[in-house]
């Protein structure tokens, strides 16, 4: 039996799934969930990540964080953590760049964060010579200053969808004919997590928001906020939800996401505003949301695709020139992913996120 047969069942049985709910299943079915058994990443998988791009990613983010332990006064003992890590490239780029921070790597404690089992072995390898920890929620972590990367994390969270009507909202449901999957809008009602959106928005905009951020930012924050530390966020999205963002990839492809359940990676858009609003609630600063384009040329990627562009010719050279404009240019990912900062309000501004 397919997932969608499942989730056909599922619905003639007790009525239409939420977005998040449909998502969560897709994603994370034990048995045919997307995240459960594959490797979605690279040339034979369906989307590839900044980190698989080129190492020059994960080196400048590496050095960000080590330059700020060093601003916090260089605590002993860290926490280096990671969430959704992929293959472990990111983190095994970041642990290269630093290895001559003096007592950097003897301080941090490396943890990741996967539901994958597939993507834990593969990050087993990956970070062998590193010994890392896997965690199941950011309250495993000990109570120590927290140093957290988020790349391509918040958009693979379940997210549910409202489209305003009058002064009230019909969310937006997934159902089915018996034989397909198809979308459909509930009865109207308030929402109580929307109330302030009647005011920036009209009738007919979709609205979408992502509730199972919220406890994964709160918890990173206030260890951040009493331990020290600090989080960068990197993602696609903006400051503000607004507009039918949910997607399906499948091999590099944009595909319907109701089509066949499990088969391609579901996403959204990251609402930047409401991550930061929760570290700050949770008594974090933030960042001003940047660009990663003017992120990473404001940590010297240029510089640093020159000095390694010196080494290479032929495709090698070509393949590397392009690894770099696909991460920095405005009409590739520089302007369609941002970076977003937190950080403990007595301590300095993450390198490269000045207003």
């Amino acid at each position: 039996m397919s997932l969608k047969d499942i989730l056909i069942a599922r619905i003639q049985q007790n009525g239409p799934l939420t977005v998040a709910d449909y998502m969560t299943e897709c994603l994370l079915h034990p048995k045919h969930g997307y995240y459960t058994n594959r490797d979605p990443l690279g040339s034979r998988g369906d989307f590839t990540t900044a980190p698989e791009i080129s190492q020059m990613f994960g080196e400048l983010i590496g050095l960000c964080i080590a330059q700020c332990w060093v601003d916090q006064g260089r605590p002993a003992q860290i926490c280096l953590a990671e969430l959704g890590p992929g293959r472990g490239t990111l983190m095994a780029d970041i642990l290269r760049a630093t290895r001559q921070v003096p007592g950097f790597h003897d301080a941090a404690e490396i943890f990741l964060l996967e539901a994958s089992p597939t993507l834990r072995e593969i990050q087993r390898e990956t970070l062998r010579d590193y010994s890392p920890k896997w965690i199941s929620s950011i309250s495993d972590l000990p109570a120590l200053p927290l140093f957290l990367i988020a790349n391509e994390f918040f958009d693979a969270l379940p997210i549910r969808q409202f489209l305003r009507d009058g002064d009230g909202w019909r969310e937006r449901l997934v159902g089915s004919d018996g034989k397909s999957l198809n979308f459909g809008l509930g009865t109207r009602a308030a929402q109580t997590l929307l109330k302030d959106r009647l005011t920036d928005t009209n009738d007919g905009d979709l609205v979408e928001c992502c509730a199972a951020a919220v406890p994964v930012i709160s918890s990173a924050a206030e260890r951040i906020a009493t331990c020290g530390g600090m989080a960068l966020i990197v993602d696609y999205g903006d400051w503000r939800a607004l507009g039918d963002t949910f997607q399906a990839l499948r091999d590099h492809k944009h595909s319907d996401p109701l089509e066949e359940p499990g088969k391609a990676d579901l996403t959204a858009h990251v609402d930047f505003e409401a991550i930061a609003r929760s570290a700050q609630s949770a008594g974090c600063s933030f960042s001003r949301l940047t660009p990663q384009g003017v992120y990473l040329e404001r940590l010297g990627i240029t510089a640093r695709a020159q000095n390694l562009a010196s080494s290479l010719q032929g495709q090698a050279l070509e393949a590397h020139i392009l690894a770099h404009r696909r991460l920095t240019h405005p009409n590739e990912m520089g302007n369609l992913f941002k970076v977003l900062g937190i950080y403990p309000p007595s301590a300095a501004l993450p390198p490269g996120l000045e207003p």
